[in-house]
């Protein structure tokens, strides 16, 4: 391993590998207090806020420009292992006001060395999120890091300790927490406008192509080992990178983190539950037969305790609506139903007549529900706005760190019930898989050496 691992990162900011034991009380009350030196750090109501964008390529790029138009902020540095990402993205920046151009960075360990770096955001693979996000929060940086927040349960739960121990704000990208109409409407089922709710429907659409690899040269514009970060090293094939890296396991979540981490996590939070006690998916690689390992038609099926069900449907290569929708969510309840997919709702009796259907006074903004760079600007502008202020104000932002690992740990069990082929049992206090040895092993995974996520 050469001298730029993870490891002597970490020895060179001070901060010590002792892996922290990460349990229950995670996930309970509040963090603990600042110490009076820390107080002394944090970033006061009127200061500006530097922030470093790590993967900039396509949404990373599109949120340069959001960044960029927040108030009081600047994009100190981007940073990106594709050298033709790079200018791309300053050049974003500049067109959105940012009238000093950032600098530029390949490695994103000088980034997280940089003091004058107050806060990250990444958009990187799913196998970099919740390892970016600790090495971030060691190096007393806060994060915004997209949605899913990690690769596989156990890192998130490590990705939640470290943000608590290092009392740094994380944001994850799940931006229809802060869209202001559909939190209205999570309001009012809490508030039991349609009655007990029990059933919560979501889905994704989409018209995916067939996806093959083929070996070849990595290209000179390419840092692929960094690419791979703490993923097992694989050898480079064309096809891979920038997106089709979703479809396999080494590197991606499938569609059920890709996409589905949105829909299930504005289910969750409209249904006010915690962690399931079963788990059960099917599907398979149905439309194609080429070079994808996760599912193009998959349905999850995730029961919490209290007699309430969530249901995930996807299909990422047929794109035939649902209720008119490419993607959304209904919530089922004793006196009607919510549906909902951006910032909007509409509610309807039990015999579906509709009685209210509310939109932002503005007339709101219609989410592009394929759109990979960006399917909200609005929303993306308003989740970044939150994430900024709760930095100032020392407080939760609205998709907090534990937020996004619960909804993430959902659909990631959908995952390795599949995997496994059968349902699972979970123990509802902490989300763990119950007396399934195969499938435990899958909530965690292996490391390239020296890259082992540990606080």
């Amino acid at each position: 391993m050469s001298n730029n691992s993870r490891r002597d990162f970490i020895k060179k900011i001070g901060i010590g590998t002792a892996a922290l034991s990460v349990g229950n009380s995670v996930f309970g009350g509040t963090a603990s207090g600042f110490s009076a030196k820390s107080y002394r750090n944090i970033i006061g109501a009127n200061d500006r806020i530097n922030i470093a964008t790590i993967g900039v390529n396509s949404r990373g790029n599109s949120m340069g420009g959001t960044i960029a138009k927040q108030k009081n902020t600047q994009i100190v540095t981007v940073c990106d292992v594709d050298s033709r990402a790079i200018p791309k993205a300053i050049n974003t920046i500049v067109k959105a006001g940012q009238t000093t151009p950032p600098k530029s960075e390949k490695d994103l360990r000088k980034v997280l060395e940089d003091k004058s770096v107050d806060a990250i955001y990444t958009a990187t693979p799913d196998h970099w999120h919740a390892p970016l996000t600790i090495m971030a929060c060691q190096a007393g940086k806060h994060v915004y890091v997209e949605k899913p927040l990690s690769h596989n349960p156990r890192e998130g739960e490590i990705a939640v300790a470290a943000a608590r121990k290092y009392n740094r704000i994380v944001q994850m990208g799940a931006q229809r927490r802060s869209a202001p109409t559909l939190t209205k409407g999570i309001q009012l089922l809490h508030e039991g406008i349609i009655g007990r709710v029990y059933m919560a429907k979501t889905w994704y659409t989409n018209t995916r192509k067939e996806t093959f690899l083929k070996p070849a040269n990595v290209p000179d514009w390419l840092d692929y080992d960094l690419w791979q970060g703490p993923a097992p090293r694989v050898n480079y094939k064309d096809g891979l990178i920038h997106y089709n890296w979703h479809w396999f396991w080494n590197w991606g979540t499938g569609e059920a983190l890709n996409n589905g981490t949105h829909e299930v996590d504005v289910a969750r939070w409209g249904l006010g539950v915690d962690f399931p006690t079963r788990v059960s998916s099917s599907g398979g690689r149905y439309h194609f037969n080429d070079d994808w390992e996760t599912p193009d038609t998959q349905v999850v099926t995730i029961d919490y305790p209290g007699k309430v069900t969530l249901l995930w449907e996807n299909r990422s290569c047929n794109g035939r609506k649902v209720e008119g929708q490419e993607r959304g969510i209904i919530f089922y309840g004793e006196k009607g139903s919510l549906d909902t997919g951006d910032d909007a709702y509409k509610i309807y009796d039990l015999q579906g007549k509709l009685i209210q259907d509310v939109t932002p006074k503005s007339g709101g903004e219609s989410l592009e529900g394929r759109n990979t760079a960006s399917p909200s600007l609005g929303m993306d502008s308003l989740h970044m706005a939150d994430f900024l202020d709760a930095i100032r104000n020392n407080r939760r932002p609205n998709c907090d760190v534990e937020l996004g690992y619960k909804s993430c740990v959902a659909m990631q069990l959908g995952n390795i019930s599949w995997r496994v082929g059968r349902d699972l049992k979970i123990d509802p206090k902490n989300g763990h898989i119950v007396g399934d040895k195969e499938a435990q092993k899958l909530w965690g995974r292996s490391y390239e050496k020296g890259w082992e996520p540990k606080i």
